[in-house]
């Protein structure tokens, strides 16, 4: 950090689980927030180490899912103002400019929050057209008495009690660094979304599979510009469309045979993918 650069009231704040070789260039990247905060969920790693000695302030807390594990981090802010990045993201240069531009204005109002924009490197390469990964909008800087993550297992989002601005440049994630990290994620997160399923016993429809893998993959490929990113477009739909199924099938074995949820979460475990 520049020692005349301005620091504002603002809590940079980001969830680790063993992230040692991603977390100082996700930290460093923005320099301009007074407090950066590293909720930690049991590294094994060098993480918590990496992020003190970045500035960062390390709070412990076993794993309560993605959407309570943000709202936790909101709640050990030191302000209301909450910059939430993953350990995989960074502010691109472009970004931290304009935020510090218009910071003051947002601090000073009633608005809930801001739409952040997000790019992607994806298989080693920055994505170019594919519309999720080149100008997705998220929600990521909010007043945390004015927004709240909702409270599901996988694909959390902010839920704004107000109007919010939406910045143009983007911030950039650096998606996994080779396609066994990204299949071993998708195996995951269909983990999760089926176990959320499974509380609100959704109806089983094994008979929407083809149809689901068909219309997923054409709306990526086709309708979100997969096909302009080349063979690793093809990928990235095929990938999408492959968890819109794998998700129901095993929704479809967690119903048919119950114990088969126990046997995999021991097998995420003995993987270290379960938190």
């Amino acid at each position: 950090m520049n020692d005349s650069e301005t620091l504002f009231p603002l809590t940079l704040a980001v969830l680790t689980y063993n992230e040692a070789h991603t977390i100082a260039r996700c930290l460093e990247s923005v320099s301009f927030a007074a407090e950066k905060l590293v909720i930690d969920s049991g590294s094994a790693d060098a993480t918590e180490a990496i992020a003190q000695a970045h500035g960062a302030r390390v709070v412990r807390q076993s794993w309560l899912g993605f959407g309570a594990q943000r709202n936790f981090a909101s709640t050990q802010a030191s302000h209301d103002w909450i910059l939430f990045l993953d350990a995989d993201e960074v502010l691109l240069p472009e970004l931290a400019v304009e935020i510090k531009r218009e910071l003051p204005k947002l601090l000073r109002s009633h608005y809930a929050g801001a739409m952040l924009r997000r790019a992607a490197i994806y298989m080693g390469a920055r994505m170019r057209w594919y519309r999720p990964m080149v100008g997705e909008k998220l929600g990521r800087l909010y007043h945390r008495g004015r927004a709240r993550w909702t409270k599901v297992r996988v694909h959390e989002s902010l839920q704004f009690d107000g109007p919010t601005i939406t910045f143009s440049a983007p911030f950039l994630h650096y998606q996994d660094p080779t396609l066994v990290h990204r299949q071993l994620k998708v195996l995951r997160y269909a983990e999760l979304a089926a176990r959320d399923w499974l509380e609100r016993n959704r109806s089983i429809r094994m008979w929407e599979c083809p149809f689901v893998f068909l219309g997923t993959f054409v709306k990526d490929y086709f309708a979100r510009l997969a096909f302009l990113d080349g063979w690793r477009g093809f990928v990235v739909a095929y990938i999408a469309a492959s968890y819109a199924v794998y998700k129901r099938i095993r929704y479809f074995e967690m119903r048919s045979n119950p114990s088969s949820q126990s046997d995999a979460t021991k097998k995420f475990i003995q993987h270290g993918l379960e938190r």
